[in-house]
């Protein structure tokens, strides 16, 4: 049996590879544009609670806790829990956090009160249930409230497999390469997770998608272009066809329908 992971054993790794590249430069850029409408939309009038599930460094949450909100972060790793308490406390942001060592799907024995928003970013491609994870998680979403949920796309995946001539690991399924330690262990079909918002009674506000080429593009530099070109280019398509469903993680953010 596939089990969830955790990342205690390759922390410092993962946040050098991962955070630390252009990669997750990308990432960032993207997602903050989304979550900047989200909070406007949300209205900042009064300070937030938001809870960051299966947060790791909490960089994204770092930037909301700047704009005064209040989070909870929770990791199963201690080992990351450890390197984002030092990382926020140099950044002045300690009070404005609390920190939770548990699976996200325990997360409600340790909420007092629904969240105004809830970042729940790449963590579902590395569980063994994923639905479940995901219906917990939103569980915690107050009426109102927004679900920003982002995922490793099953599309993206085929797609990159494809265009460097992986064609028989895709006849055999794809399966995890245990040697690739930072690559989540599976794909997620967009359609399977649109659906699982929908049915936990979400209405989805918006998509994009995230590293929509770069991943694509050829190690060798064949055009003229800068990094920042890079990220103005996804930043730009990111939230159109096709280049959503291209894209290596896809972020889709739902809100919960006020009571009626």
């Amino acid at each position: 049996m596939t089990e969830d992971r955790n990342f205690d054993d390759i922390a410092h790794k993962f946040v050098k590879n991962i955070y630390g590249s252009g990669k997750g430069e990308i990432r960032q850029a993207v997602v903050w544009q989304d979550l900047e409408s989200i909070l406007r939309r949300l209205g900042e009038s009064k300070p937030l609670d938001i809870l960051d599930a299966g947060g790791g460094l909490a960089q994204l949450s770092q930037q909301v806790a700047l704009r005064g909100h209040h989070v909870t972060l929770c990791d199963l790793s201690s080992q990351m829990l450890e390197l984002a308490e030092k990382d926020i406390d140099a950044a002045g942001l300690l009070p404005h956090y609390r920190f939770v060592h548990a699976p996200v799907q325990e997360i409600a024995q340790h909420m007092d009160k629904k969240a105004d928003l809830v970042l729940f970013h790449a963590v579902m491609e590395w569980l063994a249930d994923p639905h479940e994870a995901l219906n917990v998680i939103l569980s915690q979403v107050k009426p109102g409230g927004i679900a920003s949920v982002m995922f490793y796309n099953q599309n993206g995946l085929l797609f990159k497999n494809l265009i460097c001539g992986n064609l028989t690991h895709v006849e055999e399924g794809m399966p995890h390469r245990k040697r690739f330690k930072l690559q989540p262990q599976k794909g997620l079909p967009p359609e399977d997770v649109y659906q699982w918002i929908e049915e936990a009674g979400f209405n989805i506000l918006g998509k994009s998608g995230v590293r929509t080429f770069h991943d694509y593009m050829k190690d060798t530099r064949m055009g003229e272009y800068t990094f920042e070109q890079v990220v103005a280019m996804e930043q730009k398509l990111c939230r159109q066809e096709p280049f959503i469903s291209l894209g290596r993680y896809i972020h889709v953010w739902a809100q919960r329908p006020l009571d009626k």
